[in-house]
Formats: structure tokens, C-alpha cells, sequence
């Protein structure tokens, strides 16, 4: 198992494993049964996505929301003078990067091993708002063996009408553990392979009855779930664990 090793300026960044949050972002703890409302936990793959990185978090004491009128940006927070023995920090740590961008000063350093990186981008809780509100942290992968400090993480400006709130608290981006180099091809299957593919497709859809039968459930939406890839995943796991 690798380690990621990490020193950073503010200790209110909190870097840790994301976690699901319920109640909170990931939903309510509704169980999977008829006339529940579904939750984006409710779905395995989501699960595990959202697990994959590390979340870190707003750091400050101060609510920030950031928004846009007649095309310039506007960030409305109090975050009060500079603290005595700032150094290098910029204050406010916020500021505008071109139109359509603009940056936080995280001072965070992941030290990954030999031929990996680290990749910004949105926390999982993007995916799941419904108010428009969460910030949107852009994609950007860093070879941080050789690059000792990720000095500032870029966030896309909302469009004039939304805001972005950074809340006390609450995680801001996530960042994923990934190989250096995307090390593959795409190429179109053969036949054989194909039709290895379609068979078991075929086999997974005429088990599903079985595979689901305790499992299926219809949600407050009247929107049919089962869980016959969380069947599925647990026997995959079981086999890895052999």
C-alpha cells in the first residue's frame, strides 16, 4: 500500500480519506426500501468514486461566497487582517484568475512515490447539491515527487446569477492519488472478445431475478433499484480477499 505523505500551513485543511457524510451531503440514511427517497449513496459505483481521493476542507472561520456581476467577480468575505506571521500568504487567500477563474492559496504538499501524481477536481458533494452553491475546483494533475508544495487550486467562476459558498468546514476539493502516466490504448474489441463480453452481459441479465430478488425496491419517485451489482461487487471482493 502506498503513503501519501502531507505537511501543510493551515491545519484547518483537514486532509483525510473522503467520507460519505449522512446526514449531509451523500444524503439522508434512508434504507434501501419502498418509498424512500433515493440518495446518490443508494448506488455503489457512486459510492466507491466518491471515496477514491482525499477531500480537503475550507479552513478559515469566515463564510466566503464568491459570484459574478456585469463580468467581474465578486468575493464577499470578512476574513479580517493578515495574520503577524504570514510570510508567503496572501490575503485574502482568494483572488480572481483571468474571467472565468479564480484561485485559492491552499499550501498543502502531497508527497507521492515514484511515478504517480495527484489530480484536483469538484468533491464528490458537486454531484449531489441541488442549490448550484458548491465550488467547482478544475482538474489539474501535479507530479508532486519532484514539486514540493501545491501552492494554489483553481476553481471555475459561477455564471452572473449563482454563487459559490466556502463554508466553515465543509470540504472544498478532492484530490485523487493516480499513475503518472496514462499508460493505455483504446482500440475496438475483436470477435472474440466481444462476444465473450455479450455473454456474460447475457448471463448477469438472466440471473438478475435471482440476484435481485431481495433486494429490489421503488423509491418515493416511483424509479426501481436493485442490487445486483452490489451482489456482484461483493463477491468480487471476497475473491480479491482469497
Amino acid at each position: 500500500m502506498q503513503q501519501v505523505k502531507f505537511r501543510l500551513v493551515n491545519p484547518g485543511l483537514a486532509p483525510r480519506r473522503t467520507k460519505l457524510e449522512m446526514p449531509g451531503w451523500a444524503g439522508q440514511p434512508e434504507p434501501r426500501a419502498d418509498g424512500a427517497q433515493e440518495y446518490a449513496w443508494h448506488c455503489a459505483p457512486f459510492t466507491e468514486g466518491a471515496q477514491y481521493g482525499i477531500e480537503v476542507f475550507y479552513p478559515h472561520d469566515n463564510e466566503l461566497r464568491v459570484s459574478r456581476k456585469n463580468d467581474k467577480l465578486i468575493f464577499d468575505g470578512d476574513f479580517g487582517p493578515p495574520p503577524e506571521s504570514g510570510g508567503d500568504l496572501m490575503w485574502p487567500p482568494f483572488r480572481s484568475f483571468g474571467r472565468d477563474y479564480y484561485t485559492y492559496q491552499l499550501l498543502l504538499d502531497l508527497k507521492v512515490e515514484k511515478d504517480w501524481a495527484v489530480r484536483t477536481e469538484p468533491h464528490p458533494r458537486f454531484y449531489t447539491d441541488a442549490t448550484d452553491t458548491v465550488p467547482i475546483a478544475v482538474p489539474a494533475l501535479l507530479r508532486t515527487e519532484w514539486w514540493p508544495m501545491i501552492s494554489f487550486v483553481v476553481f471555475k467562476s459561477p455564471v452572473e446569477g449563482r454563487t459559490h459558498i466556502f463554508r466553515p468546514g465543509e470540504p472544498m476539493l478532492q484530490i485523487l492519488i493516480l499513475p503518472l502516466t496514462a499508460d493505455f490504448t483504446l482500440s475496438a474489441m475483436g470477435e472474440e472478445d466481444a462476444a465473450e463480453r455479450e455473454m456474460r452481459g447475457r448471463r448477469i441479465h438472466g440471473s438478475r431475478p435471482t440476484l435481485a430478488g431481495d433486494t429490489t425496491w421503488t423509491s418515493r419517485t416511483d424509479t426501481v433499484f436493485d442490487g445486483t451489482y452490489r451482489h456482484l461487487l461483493r463477491a468480487a471482493k471476497a475473491r480479491e480477499r482469497e
